[in-house]
């Protein structure tokens, strides 16, 4: 149980600086980042209200008691960096490391996560 708890806090952590860091470039480092977003195809009117919902997710995370409300959070990044790892790999970048990074912590949080839950 306690293992659960330190994976858990540890891959949460880690995942909460990755997404901090990917939310900080959004809001401070937009012309890179739309440039980015551009090579994509994605439009760069999201980028905002993008980083928005990862901070949003993030509270969800630490903060929500909602099942419900932390599950969405879960399933939001997840498709966040399924997406990611593609758009890079689609425009050959080499830059989806770090969406494998963030799956590898999301995946380690949320099955922490069931099983503090639960036992």
């Amino acid at each position: 149980m306690k293992t659960n708890k330190i994976i858990y806090y540890i891959s949460t952590g880690l995942l909460t600086l990755l997404m901090l860091f990917s939310a900080g470039m959004y809001f401070f480092n937009h012309a890179e980042v739309a440039t980015m977003f551009t090579s994509f195809g994605y439009p760069t009117y999201i980028i905002y209200p993008y980083a928005i919902a990862k901070l949003l997710g993030l509270v969800a995370l630490w903060f929500i008691s909602n099942k419900a409300i932390k599950e969405w959070a879960y399933a939001g990044f997840f498709f966040a960096f399924i997406l990611a790892f593609f758009a890079h790999v689609m425009i050959g970048d080499g830059e989806q490391m770090g969406a494998v990074v963030a799956m590898v912590l999301l995946i380690a949080s949320y099955i922490t996560d069931k099983k503090i839950a639960n036992g």
